[in-house]
């Protein structure tokens, strides 16, 4: 039992660690905490089946934690998602009147005008005032790239297609808009290029 747990153990806790990390959506994410608990499962049986104690109880512990991620990612996220894309696709049948989940502003490919992908939105900004979009903070480049260029990218310009997003930009516009650095987005409105 201890030579098939020491095994199952690590290779579970590499794979979940993966499938977490890669943030593919809540239910992705969800089965990452489940096979998470496989992981921990097998790591309290290589505890206990060789005499360790503290992996023991630390992984009994860390199951209860993968419970509760599973809880909050493949049961309650997954199901505000599901009901967030039934909403917009039921608002479709209303020409004018469609809507979409905010939350796909922050990981939503972003396309040009040709359908070329100019990039990934990690963000927007709304004024308080009204609640309006002001823009958009698009990642060009290499998704999660790190020193990939930070677009400002004005919601005016900003078009979305059920669930997709794109700009009446071409390529050269993008490339000229005003770029965001990690500490300093615009604290102001932005208006359409």
């Amino acid at each position: 039992m201890g030579d098939i747990a020491g095994w199952v153990a690590p290779i579970a806790t590499m794979l979940a660690a993966c499938v977490t990390a890669a943030n593919l959506g809540a239910r992705i994410t969800g089965w990452g905490f489940v096979i998470f608990t496989v992981g921990s499962v097998a790591w309290s049986t290589y505890g206990y089946a060789t005499g360790q104690p503290n992996l023991l109880w630390q992984n009994i512990a860390l199951t209860g934690v993968n419970f509760v991620g599973i809880w909050r990612w493949l049961i309650r996220q997954a199901r505000y998602d599901d009901w967030a894309k039934a909403a917009a696709e039921r608002s479709g049948e209303r020409p004018g009147q469609a809507l979409f989940p905010i939350s796909s502003l922050t990981s939503a490919a972003l396309a040009g005008p040709d359908g070329t992908k100019f990039g990934t939105t990690v963000d927007g900004m709304a004024t308080c005032g009204d609640g309006r979009i002001s823009y958009l903070v698009v990642s060009a480049g290499q998704a999660g790239a790190l020193g990939a260029a930070l677009h400002v990218l004005p919601w005016a310009n900003v078009r979305v297609e059920g669930d997709r997003l794109s700009t009446d930009l071409a390529a050269e516009a993008f490339g000229r808009l005003e770029l965001a650095d990690a500490q300093r987005w615009p604290a102001r409105p932005v208006a359409g290029a």
